[in-house]
């Protein structure tokens, strides 16, 4: 009986593994300790007749020796993995990592996008990087306009037709061009622009256009999805007023404005002029108008039929009147503390 337990504890000991040194140390209690299988083996040969001993101490004693160089032999390669790095990434951030936040940008976006979706209108995006047609004269900017310029334009060096999108009309005309209407869409997306940067101003940054062309459309539809508009992003109580503005695509044209959230629209904070709307009480978010018959003849579109209105706003413009972010390089410099700041409004 004796004799066919270590035949099997022989026949067992190589088919002992370990992933970790927490596994082999249970392999070693279970084999080799004061309470283990070796020591009851040694228990039980205290029975055996004498003329046997001589035989199966020598067995028990390979027995003992098989396991101990096993498990010894299982944590030298244990040791030896752990040791080896050759698969290790050194460019890999250090643990723990730590958990990212949404960008402002991206949630100011976001919000907008809900709101105009809950309103009827559907995403359109296009290139940034885009022809002279699709950017100015499908908007109907005259071949002299300034915004033509490489003042004011990012311009590809060898085919000066190709540019970098300064506005996301451009998706517009794209929509317009491929689409009979009725058309009712909003178009986000990153703008460059060559202008120095500043606290207040970058080459590039982003913006959301909303365009909605059908029969009948007039100003005063315009007016009460800006009014919706508004009051859904800063509060009911916000108040809207348009003042006249000139846009080569849009006409008549105007540049909105809000009553200031800070101040409740009274121009005062305290003993103070509000230092968001200067005292005025009243806050420049976008513009807007109707667009000009001539876009619509550009780009395919029935003028005596159909009337529509478009509208545009920065949203890094709009992310500062929420957040009161003052230093517009703060969006793109990627400081994490900066970022962190933003986990709340998830």
């Amino acid at each position: 009986m004796l004799a066919e337990k270590i035949q099997e504890l022989l026949a067992h000991v190589e088919d002992l593994k370990a992933k970790n040194a927490e596994q082999l140390e249970l392999l070693r209690i279970k084999y080799l300790s004061k309470k283990g299988v070796i020591n009851d083996l040694i228990t039980e040969f205290r029975n055996v007749p004498n003329e046997q001993k001589r035989e199966l101490g020598m067995r028990i004693n390979e027995v003992k020796t098989a396991f101990q160089d096993k498990i010894n032999s299982l944590r030298q390669s244990l040791a030896t993995q752990e040791d080896d790095h050759s698969d290790l990434d050194l460019t890999r951030t250090p643990y723990p990592i730590e958990i990212g936040t949404r960008h402002p940008i991206s949630l100011v976006r976001d919000r907008l996008i809900d709101i105009f979706n809950r309103m009827g209108f559907t995403m359109a995006e296009g290139p940034e990087v885009e022809d002279d047609w699709h950017v100015f004269s499908s908007m109907n900017f005259a071949a002299d306009h300034p915004a033509r310029d490489m003042q004011d334009t990012f311009v590809v060096e060898q085919h000066p037709d190709i540019v970098l999108r300064s506005h996301t009309s451009s998706v517009q005309a794209r929509v317009m061009e491929k689409t009979q209407p009725p058309i009712r869409v909003i178009c986000p997306g990153r703008v460059y622009r060559n202008e120095a940067i500043s606290s207040r101003a970058h080459c590039f940054f982003h913006q959301l256009e909303g365009l909605y062309i059908d029969e009948k459309v007039s100003f005063a539809d315009l007016m009460q999805v800006m009014l919706t508009f508004s009051r859904e992003l800063f509060g009911p109580e916000t108040k809207i007023r348009m003042r006249p503005s000139y846009f080569p695509f849009t006409e008549p044209s105007a540049e909105m404005d809000i009553s200031c959230h800070i101040c409740g629209g009274t121009g005062r904070h305290g003993d103070h002029d509000c230092v968001l709307c200067k005292g005025t009480g009243w806050v420049e978010i976008l513009g807007c108008g109707m667009v000009d018959p001539n876009v619509l003849e550009l780009n395919g579109i029935d003028s005596k039929k159909y009337t529509g209105y478009a509208f545009g706003l920065g949203l890094e413009r709009i992310a500062n009147l929420l957040y009161r972010v003052r230093d517009l390089r703060l969006f793109s410099e990627n400081d994490k503390r900066f970022l962190e700041e933003f986990m709340a409004a998830h």
